[in-house]
């Protein structure tokens, strides 16, 4: 079905150019939208026309004409005026909007079966065979981005992107919920994960970026088949879930990026509790103050060194040491030896996401 406000674009447009004055009803007679008075138009010969085996009648200088979706009758075009000019006008308009259901209907099965493709919900043989019906070449490299953003306060960003991307035939835009917008891109041969980056950083400028971190946008890996488009969008929603536990700052998440993070995230949550047992033994992270998380924060952001940790928080280099010594004492890491400064950076990656888990309804 056609929006009213298409129907009335399409026949305002047609009028401009003919002069003619048009309508459109349903096969019921109901006047959805007009360019003439309704009052002009009988819902009773309407409905008759509608019911008999004619494409197109004349009665009392109204010209009918029906439009077809599939072999029944949809729409019910009139055309004001009983000479062979306006009979001419009001085929073509018949024709038009018979096109624009058309066009309408494989967009509706194109994103159906889109949808489908991206939840798992069709076999193999599936795949191929609608994807050849639908003309859907299945042997391009495709990428998915997934954008999150708030339906409250961005009600249009759906309309908005499909117009970023709706030039493009082979590019897909849908929505599987009423909080994520899924891009299908296909790429060329020369796309690589740089220009991945400067596609998402564009959708996020185009749509103007959230100072608060609210609108996320992640992408999978690159795909070269149909088939694996699922796997390209499994990556997008497990890099916006991972990068919503460990990287807060980001509005442009990569699955390639993710690196340890991936890992933490399947982890089952008992075995996150064992292993923070094991390295803590009866203390916590929540037991350390914020001087020392600080300090511990810094000094992996600075890959281990010592001098420019200390120069970066203003403090004196024994002051530093002081401070890993005591954490040393406390926990029994030397935070200097790369192999305990990897198993308390986990460990506090872990009982990050074990936190995130507690804030879900599981």
């Amino acid at each position: 079905m056609i929006s009213n406000q298409i129907l009335q674009n399409t026949i305002e447009g047609i009028k401009s150019i003919s002069r003619a004055e048009l309508a459109v009803t349903d096969v019921e007679g109901n006047v959805l939208v007009s360019t003439f008075p309704e009052e002009e138009i009988s819902k009773v010969e309407v409905d008759n026309f509608a019911e008999s085996q004619a494409d197109s009648q004349s009665m009392k200088n109204l010209q009918f004409f029906k439009v077809y979706d599939e072999h029944q009758t949809e729409y019910v075009l009139i055309a004001k005026g009983d000479n062979e000019d306006i009979f001419l006008v009001g085929k073509l308009a018949a024709f038009q909007l018979q096109n624009l259901l058309v066009a309408y209907k494989e967009r509706f099965d194109k994103d159906n079966f889109i949808k489908n493709l991206l939840l798992d919900n069709l076999l193999l043989v599936d795949i191929y065979n609608r994807a050849k019906k639908l003309h859907i070449d299945t042997e391009v490299r495709r990428v998915v981005f997934i954008l999150e953003c708030d339906p409250d306060k961005d009600r249009g960003t759906l309309e908005n992107v499909r117009n970023l991307f709706g030039n493009k035939s082979g590019d897909f835009v849908t929505a599987v919920d009423e909080k994520d917008i899924i891009i299908v891109k296909e790429l060329s041969e020369d796309d690589d994960y740089a220009q991945m980056n400067r596609i998402a950083n564009s959708v996020l400028d185009t749509l103007g970026r959230d100072e608060n971190h609210e609108v996320h946008i992640a992408y999978g890996t690159i795909v070269k088949e149909l088939k694996e488009v699922s796997r390209s969008y499994k990556e997008a929603r497990m890099a916006l879930d991972v990068g919503r536990i460990f990287f807060e700052e980001r509005d442009v998440i990569a699955y390639s990026s993710l690196g340890i993070g991936r890992l933490i995230y399947q982890l089952p949550i008992p075995l996150c509790k064992m292993f923070i047992k094991e390295v803590f033994v009866d203390k916590s992270p929540d037991d350390f103050d914020e001087e020392t998380l600080t300090t511990i924060n810094k000094f992996f952001e600075n890959n281990l060194n010592v001098s420019e940790t200390s120069r970066q928080l203003y403090i004196h280099r024994n002051t530093l040491v002081y401070r890993l010594d005591k954490l040393q004492k406390s926990t029994g890491l030397d935070l200097r030896v790369f192999e305990d400064a990897i198993t308390f950076k986990i460990a506090l990656m872990v009982v990050r996401y074990m936190r995130y888990m507690e804030t879900l309804d599981y």
